[in-house]
């Protein structure tokens, strides 16, 4: 690692191992159940605390909103990418993103900016409703 890197993130672990994907349908119903919001151009967000002690993404990047796969997947990534930097921030949240019809066309600092500002709104709200 760069040390200059090294430096900015310290010592926390920024990996994505599969115990902060929401994986089962079960979970997924839960969030879209009754869900805080936020919500832009590019993207909707949704979150409800969880009961573990970190916070969990889903993704929900639908064929119909963003017709190509290459789109598709670059969105994904970004998203994961977003997710993977700021979960020490999110506390114990299950977060379902769903990208919008714009976000196929914007450019991949647009989309982080955008993610950005949600994860921090989540942030915010979520802590006001616990």
């Amino acid at each position: 690692m760069h040390s200059w890197l090294y430096k900015i993130i310290g010592k926390k672990n920024y990996s994505f191992p599969s115990q902060l994907r929401l994986t089962r349908a079960a979970d997924y119903k839960n969030v879209f159940d009754n869900p805080v919001k936020t919500v832009d151009r590019f993207f909707t967000l949704l979150a409800v605390r969880n009961q573990l002690q970190q916070p969990r993404l889903g993704l929900a990047i639908a064929k119909k909103q963003i017709n190509r796969a290459v789109a598709r997947n670059l969105i994904k990534r970004t998203i994961r990418e977003s997710f993977r930097l700021r979960q020490h921030q999110l506390d114990n949240l299950d977060i379902v993103v769903l990208a919008r019809r714009d976000a196929g066309k914007a450019p991949r600092k647009v989309l982080r900016s955008s993610l950005e500002r949600h994860w921090q709104k989540l942030a915010d709200r979520c802590d006001i409703y616990s």
